[in-house]
């Protein structure tokens, strides 16, 4: 059993689902392809952290243009959708800040792959963005 950091802050009903449904909006995005509409979901310039092959951390700051360059090429081309069956952990550090930390299965094609992330994500107005991505094992990926 895992236990959330204590940051002093806690979320309502209505936070908790606000983020699940953000991800719900964006996973089906994703499953679609739909860079641009993946785009429309973040704040720009979006944090990058990862790693290299050889261990060391990277990270980079990518703008809308570089987004969907990058995406578009790593999601690949394909008339098929991809599926995500994900578990989704929030840790809200204030009412407009959250660190999501994400277990995904994702299957495409036939081929599946687990994926393990975290995301920060901020509030503005009434909607939810994402400003940060971590994932280990892309720093290849970053520039």
């Amino acid at each position: 059993m895992s236990v959330l950091p204590d940051t002093g802050y806690r979320p309502t009903a209505e936070e908790v689902a606000g983020i699940h449904e953000w991800f719900a909006a964006y996973d089906a995005a994703s499953g679609r392809r739909d860079i641009e509409a993946m785009a429309d979901l973040a704040v720009f310039p979006l944090n990058l952290v990862s790693d290299r092959p050889d261990g060391e951390g990277v990270g980079a700051q990518w703008d809308r243009g570089r987004f969907v360059e990058a995406m578009t090429r790593i999601m690949g081309e394909g008339d098929e959708d991809i599926a995500f069956e994900s578990t989704r952990t929030p840790v809200f550090l204030g009412p407009s800040i959250a660190v999501v930390f994400t277990d995904s299965v994702m299957t495409a094609g036939g081929e599946t792959q687990r994926l393990r992330y975290a995301d920060v994500l901020v509030r503005r107005g009434a909607t939810w963005a994402f400003q940060t991505m971590l994932q280990g094992r892309w720093g290849d990926q970053l520039p």
